[in-house]
């Protein structure tokens, strides 16, 4: 597995990781299995949220690790802070109790990269800094991001910001491709053109911002796999002839699209199947050309101009 050096941080992270949302589903030897197979592919970053069943997540993963200081030192725990039941909250007293919670049900003194889960429009980041700063200061965090946030909120957070945040967690797949649809339609009456981030590719790329990318095989906000789905013919078929080509699987073509890209974007991948995770992490030695990599965008029913 191939390494990327989250930006602004020091951490070197394998270029994929392993999603927790949905593992509190698992029985704890399916999931110990999952997380060892991770481990074996060569993944070291394991991404989290407080609210991921109810912070269940988090618990059932350090008891399947069976987590003590030597497993702890060969991997990168990541998670993120801020959703409530019908609200945001970024108040620092909030930040500090979430990664408080966390640190235990993780059975862990520190989080390697915390970020905060969407935007709060009510957010103060003076309050935000003052609550990033302690986590820091008391060795409970080493970096900070962020989820879903435009330029200019990055902008309003850094202000404030003693280190400056060093991930923004994106939705980006095949078949979610804002971010860069408008930059390849600049100046062109199409709604392509629409610029609905704020250049945020560009921006992460220029203030050295590592992308993450959630929900690589999912279409629409979680409306389902594009993956083998009749709704996408031509998507799959050229997903599937190029993955013969290569010898590996569609899902693995799909997450190889994704770390073409010269901006180093980190996918996070949610499976929850021992062999689908053995199969996409194949992705980390799969080069696309330039011309396989536009033809995987056009079949997705993208029209360059």
């Amino acid at each position: 597995m191939k390494k990327i050096s989250i930006a602004n941080s020091g951490i070197l992270a394998s270029e994929i990781s392993l999603g927790c949302m949905r593992i509190a589903e698992l029985e704890k030897e399916a999931l110990s299995e999952l997380i060892h197979t991770a481990l074996e592919e060569g993944i070291n970053f394991f991404e989290h949220a407080d609210i991921y069943a109810g912070g269940k997540s988090e618990e059932v993963f350090a008891q399947a690790i069976d987590m003590h200081d030597s497993i702890r030192e060969k991997i990168l725990i990541q998670t993120k802070c801020g959703i409530r039941k019908g609200f945001y909250d970024f108040s620092k007293e909030h930040i500090l109790n979430s990664v408080e919670g966390s640190l235990r049900r993780l059975k862990t003194d520190y989080i390697d990269t915390l970020l905060l889960h969407r935007p709060d429009t009510l957010m103060e980041p003076e309050e935000v800094a003052e609550a990033f700063d302690i986590l820091y200061s008391s060795g409970k965090v080493r970096c900070f991001g962020v989820s879903n946030h435009n330029p200019m909120q990055i902008e309003l957070l850094n202000k404030y910001l003693k280190r400056k945040l060093a991930i923004n967690q994106l939705q980006f797949s095949i078949t979610n491709t804002g971010m860069i649809d408008s930059g390849l339609n600049v100046n062109m009456k199409a709604d392509a053109s629409l610029d609905r981030d704020g250049s945020v590719l560009e921006f992460c790329r220029l203030k050295d911002i590592t992308i993450q990318a959630w929900s690589p095989f999912q279409y629409g906000f979680f409306e389902g796999v594009f993956l083998d789905n009749s709704r996408f013919p031509e998507l799959n078929q050229k997903l599937s002839e190029i993955a013969e080509v290569k010898g590996v699987t569609n899902a693995a073509v799909a997450i190889a699209w994704i770390l073409r890209h010269p901006a180093k974007i980190q996918p996070i991948v949610g499976t929850t199947n021992e062999k689908r995770l053995r199969d996409i992490c194949k992705a980390s030695q799969v080069e696309l050309t330039r011309k396989e990599w536009y033809e995987i965008y056009i079949s997705a029913g993208n029209k360059l101009p």
